[in-house]
């Protein structure tokens, strides 16, 4: 039976990222798609390109309920989630349609842990301003903080945080963390579980590795940074909507804190003519924490595996809404 799989993961068109689980999926017979651009789409951009299609390899194109019960979408029969982030995904809706959503848990830990700790060394030792001031025929050499003794907060001690909190244990950092469900995982790594209160005011360094949830929509927030130390740094590596950005955005102007590093934003791409490029001591990346090549290509094998899972009537082995093979509706039934 051959399948219509779309792709609109961009890292899925990099070599070698995607190459060979592309491969395997053609393989196995089925009809790659690749849309006029990769995404994330936009819902009217997303509709015309699921006529037909059985299967979405997807980034974090919006698949809200209203794209779901479409008619373009009724062939559907899984969304395989490159990465772990499922907000742009509504999983009830999903689940009623008869849809599969999976992802890819653990599999990018160590990349985004890597880039979480190369924003925070990159603007603690200032060398983005360094590298401007040379380019610019200048020779300003700035002075930035040790790291050692540094208490550095965690907001988020999942996965990604406690690949972090191994890094910062390098740099004999204090690690300090917050998150609603503390493990004993995380506690066996040195970090020490407080209030978001305390969290705020003992950080020199805060990282963000929460999920976009409806609580953590503007966690960081007007009051949040007045809580912090005037020489803190905040890096966000989770989602946009975690920070209320015209709030940062104030907060750098008047010099409430030293500085962030920002490779996620609540509209992405990031617009031109947003106020953030305009922002003292901000670092802005385009959301490529997660691009390593090597997590790259086990993410990509990961998502293709759960297509090819579901055409055989299997269950993925990471489905993010289970309630999906209760409601009777499976598009893709269970092989018996």
């Amino acid at each position: 039976m051959s399948w219509k799989v779309l792709i609109t993961a961009r890292a899925l068109s990099i070599e070698p990222v995607g190459a060979l689980a592309l491969a395997r999926l053609e393989e196995a017979g089925c009809e790659l798609i690749h849309p006029p651009k990769y995404g994330p789409l936009t819902v009217d951009e997303l509709l015309p390109q699921l006529v037909g299609i059985d299967a979405v390899l997807a980034g974090m194109d919006p698949f809200n309920a209203e794209v779901l019960a479409s008619k373009e979408a009724a062939q559907l029969k899984i969304i395989s989630r490159w990465g772990i982030g499922i907000d742009a995904v509504d999983l009830a809706a999903a689940a009623k349609q008869g849809v599969v959503v999976a992802n890819t848990p653990g599999l990018l830990n160590n990349a985004v842990a890597d880039y979480a700790m190369g924003m925070l060394l990159a603007m603690a030792r200032r060398i983005p301003q360094g590298s401007l001031s040379l380019r610019a025929g200048e020779w300003d050499s700035e002075w930035g903080p040790d790291l050692g003794g540094k208490t550095l907060g965690l907001v988020g001690c999942g996965g990604i945080g406690q690949a972090v909190a191994k890094r910062a244990g390098g740099f004999d950092m204090r690690i300090i963390g917050y998150d609603p469900m503390p493990s004993e995982a995380a506690r066996s790594l040195g970090i020490e579980f407080v209030s978001m209160d305390q969290l705020l005011a003992e950080s020199d360094f805060i990282s963000l590795h929460s999920a976009l949830t409806p609580e953590t929509r503007g966690l960081i927030g007007e009051a949040q940074l007045r809580a912090m130390k005037p020489g803190a740094m905040l890096i966000n590596t989770a989602r946009g909507a975690v920070i209320d950005e015209p709030a940062l955005a104030h907060a750098l102007t008047e010099g409430w804190i030293a500085g962030a590093a920002l490779d996620v934003f609540v509209v992405e791409p990031l617009p031109a003519d947003h106020p953030l490029h305009s922002v003292p001591n901000l670092l802005l990346t385009p959301h490529q924490a997660s691009l390593g090549y090597g997590s790259g290509a086990k993410v990509s094998g990961a998502v293709a595996d759960a297509v090819l899972d579901v055409r055989a009537g299997r269950r993925p082995r990471w489905v993010v809404n289970p309630d999906v093979y209760q409601l009777g509706a499976l598009r893709a039934p269970l092989a018996h």
